[in-house]
Formats: structure tokens, sequence, C-alpha cells
């Protein structure tokens, strides 16, 4: 074990794998000490470069850590296998206790505050959980109750990695919320959690103070997306937004906090063009295709007015809707051009079929 006054790591010296943990289907953790002793000093969200020696020469990946910074003695990296994928697959197949890599790091700037003593909301799907386990076991052993609301995503429970871990931390301690979505339970296994896609209305049971907390937020980038969608429609100040990228992590400030995504303005113009009805109605951004139908004498059906039921898909023919919805269309009906008119907003000429 590192003293106080042993050397910190750097990353000339070669890591040993000392331990693979099973996570979930496809997902392990390694375990990594250096030979000498030395200490890690990292920040919890960091990640490190791994070479990997796989067939046909060496390659590079990086892979968050999701240890505890606390805990100097080691680092672990919690690697899911992605279908396709050369290193991930090699780790989970080859990478064993006694192995040497090569390291580079730990480096990156999506990490806690230096003193964190804000409220959180981290929210995350799949292998995107990696840095905010690191973040909240670093906020749980700090011997004051953290508050954390937390929320993670998968495809089945089987398929939430660390799902232990956190109900062993949350257990101990009255400040950290756990929320799990599923998008479809396991066979013969009974689930009463949050089942189907995440989305504002589960955000809003789940974290009702988000607008008072700090977001960080890891996933596939289609999932981010639909987070930063959600907390623009709601008002939420994106400067206290954070996210880290599965393809490249964040290298300046402004990656994590600054985004080119779609936010209707109050005051700029749009126009709204009812193809059956014959109509062209000049908008706003921020008014909704079922608000301007109804206000045009027209009748678009409609029941819960939050994207949920579904009642209103109508077809687009031309130009582009912002929608932000609740589950109530599928992605084949929005492949097909379909929206839902209580949720969607026209951004410049939109044409739908009414």
């Amino acid at each position: 074990m590192p003293k106080e006054d042993s050397p910190v790591w750097k990353d000339s010296e070669l890591l040993e794998c000392v331990q693979t943990i099973p996570e979930a289907p496809d997902v392990v953790s390694f375990v990594f000490r250096p030979p000498s002793g030395a200490r890690f000093l990292y920040k919890a969200g960091q990640f490190v470069t791994l070479d990997l020696p796989v067939p046909g020469g060496n390659i590079q990946r990086t892979y968050t850590i999701s240890s505890n910074p606390a805990a100097t003695a080691y680092i672990t990296v919690t690697v899911k296998a992605q279908a396709g994928s050369v290193a991930s697959r090699w780790m989970l197949d080859h990478l064993k206790p006694g192995m040497r890599l090569k390291v580079y790091g730990p480096t990156g700037l999506f990490h806690l505050p230096p003193q964190p003593d804000d409220k959180y909301l981290f929210i995350s799907a799949g292998s995107g959980v990696t840095p905010m386990m690191s973040m909240a076991a670093f906020l749980w052993e700090r011997g004051e109750d953290p508050d954390i609301t937390f929320i993670t995503c998968a495809r089945r429970p089987s398929e939430l990695i660390f799902r232990r871990k956190l109900e062993h931390m949350a257990s101990r301690v009255q400040g950290i919320k756990l929320n799990f979505v599923v998008g479809q339970d396991d066979p013969y296994d009974a689930w009463t959690g949050y089942r189907g896609r995440f989305n504002q209305l589960m955000l809003g049971l789940m974290a009702p103070d988000y607008l008072d907390r700090e977001v960080y937020c890891c996933g596939p980038e289609s999932f981010m997306e639909s987070v930063r969608d959600m907390l623009n429609s709601l008002g939420y100040d994106m400067t206290r937004y954070h996210q880290e990228s599965f393809a490249a992590p964040a290298v300046t400030v402004a990656e994590m906090t600054e985004f080119d995504d779609v936010v209707p303005q109050e005051k700029a113009a749009a126009e709204l063009v009812f193809s059956r009805s014959g109509k062209t109605v000049p908008c706003h951004e921020t008014d909704t295709v079922l608000a301007i139908a109804k206000a045009s004498g027209l009748n678009i059906p409609s029941g819960c007015t939050f994207g949920v039921c579904g009642t209103c898909k109508v077809k687009k023919i031309s130009g582009e809707a912002h929608m932000v919805h609740n589950g109530g269309i599928s992605e084949d009906d929005i492949a097909d051009g379909y929206i839902l008119a209580c949720c969607s907003n026209p951004i410049g000429r939109l044409e739908v079929e009414v």
C-alpha cells in the first residue's frame, strides 16, 4: 500500500492488472496497480488512455476511471464490449491479472469542482455511468452527507452497471436518491422501477428540484442530446450542465457546456403551412403545432398535451420541427416523418399534413 510520502505515479511506469470484476453482461471492471507502490492522484470523472496489444498492432483507447480517487493505491476502469469493438472485446477476452500495460494520464476536464459542496443531478445511460460512479463514491466517502439525485438508464435491469454498489451506498446515507430506468424487463425477473424512454415526466418525478442542481451527463450522443432538449425546454440554466462524450472526451470547458442545439426562440419568426386545409399561418418558434392549429380553427385530435399519449400524431411534409416528447411516438414513426403536434415547434417554415 502506498504511504503519504510515496511518489505519485507517472505514466512512464507500466500498470499491472491485479483483478477483474464482472459487472454486467459484457461489462468488466479491471483493477490496476503500479508495481512500484506509487500513489494515484486524479479527479473523480477523469480518464486514462490504455495502450492495448491487440492482433495487428497496438491501439490506444480512453476509459473513464470508475474507482474512488480517495483510494490512491489503485485505479479501476470499467469496460463494456460494444458490438464490433476491437479494443474492448480484446480486454474482456484476454486481459488477465498479472499482465502489464502502458497507460497514459490521468486527464480530462469532466470532473467535480475542487470544493464539491453543490447539489448534483447525475444522468447516465449504459457505460456512461462510470464517471458518475467515481464522483458518487468520492462524495459518499467525504464524511459529509452528499446531495445527489442519481439517474441511470439501461436496456434491461441486468444491464444496470454498478446497481448493487449504488444501492449499497444509498442505503447508508440519506443524500443519495437512486432512480433506474430500463427499456424492458428481464425474463422471469420482477421489475418495479421505471420502464421506457427517459423523458421530462420521469425527470420531474425523480428530481423535482432539478433547476437547483448541477447536472453531469454521460452516455451515447443521442441520449445526451435528448437530455439537453429536455433541460432546454424546461428552462434549465445550461451553463450548469456538463457532459462527457463516449467518442471524444472534452479537451476544453466549452465542449462540456456549449452545444450547437436547436432551441426554439420566443422572438424568432416561423411559418406553419397546413397542406390539406390550405392555410399558412405566421407564428413564432415557441408556438406548438397544436396551439397554432387550434387558434386557426383546425382540429388535430389530442389528449395529454405532454407528448405521452400519441393522439396528436401528424405527418410532416417539409421543413424542420423541434420535438421534445415523452414517449408518445416511436422511433420508426419519427423516421417516417411523423411528429406530435402538442410538443413540436416550427423552426422556420414547416408544412404538415393537416
